[in-house]
């Protein structure tokens, strides 16, 4: 026979911690689907893209390698970058003021209706109707970039490069958290006349050491430029075929340089 006796306020003090042990218990769980859930419906972070064309003399659109090769790439970023409302696309000239010379901003306006709450047959219609809308709107902006990137320069401008100039801007697009693409359509042929500047028509950069210290030396001046960890994309105008001196590698090599220095960040050349 058991003979235990336990005394009231001990058994509710235990029922009492008992309570508290499960609620403890299902409030995690809560919180934890909780959590799941926001991360489940949080909006995409937005996607900034930034397409430097280059309207100086050195590249000429109107050959027909180039311009199939940057008409290809602008489509690409086009379908790749520009998903979701808020997905914003910006051109700029490169030539003698290219911080000044934005050409066209272009922002995804189509938007997905409210998912919560709706059959599979309605999922599916509202992710349709949204797609057919997402690619009209890509439609008009691939024929804005075509026309832009066919644009003639043919004022003085064109005889200056100044891709100093897009630090600027690709520091300004990170500054509300967007997630930034920088594509450079161009031969990366710096050429700015004046004190403390660089014209690689004239000089350029005759190895890997002499560019290394080019670029360090720079950093000096531009290093003011907070521009994140941009995604940055050398979209070049040359052959396969094309000889060291129209494509000089120690000038890409300048670049790789100088945004490793600015904040680790990689290029890839296309």
């Amino acid at each position: 026979m058991d003979r235990t006796v336990t005394h009231p306020i001990f058994k509710t003090y235990l029922l009492h911690w008992k309570y508290i042990l499960f609620s403890g218990f299902f409030m995690l769980l809560a919180s934890c689907g909780g959590e799941k859930e926001t991360a489940a419906t949080a909006p995409p972070v937005t996607v900034h893209t930034l397409v430097f064309l280059d309207k100086t003399q050195s590249v000429n659109v109107n050959k027909g390698y180039v311009n199939e090769k940057y008409r290809q790439a602008l489509t690409d970023i086009v379908e790749n970058n520009m998903k979701n409302k808020g997905d914003k696309l910006e051109v700029y000239f490169i030539h003698e003021n290219t911080s000044k010379a934005r050409a066209l901003s272009l922002t995804v306006r189509s938007e997905k209706d409210n998912l919560e709450g709706a059959n599979a047959t309605d999922r599916e219609g509202i992710e349709t109707a949204f797609q057919l809308a997402l690619q009209r709107e890509k439609g008009i902006y691939l024929k804005q970039l075509l026309t832009k990137m066919n644009q003639q320069n043919t004022g003085a401008s064109n005889q200056s490069t100044d891709i100093w100039a897009s630090l600027p801007v690709i520091a300004k697009a990170g500054e509300d958290g967007s997630e930034v693409k920088v594509y450079y359509f161009s031969d990366m042929v710096e050429s700015v006349k004046g004190s403390g500047r660089r014209d690689f028509h004239i000089k350029p950069p005759v190895d890997d050491n002499q560019a290394e210290a080019a670029a360090k030396e720079d950093i000096k001046q531009l290093a003011k430029y907070t521009i994140g960890s941009p995604q940055v994309t050398i979209v070049s105008p040359f052959e396969p075929t094309a000889s060291v001196k129209e494509n000089n590698p120690h000038v890409t090599h300048y670049w790789q340089t100088l945004f490793q220095e600015l904040g680790g960040v990689s290029i890839e050349e296309l």
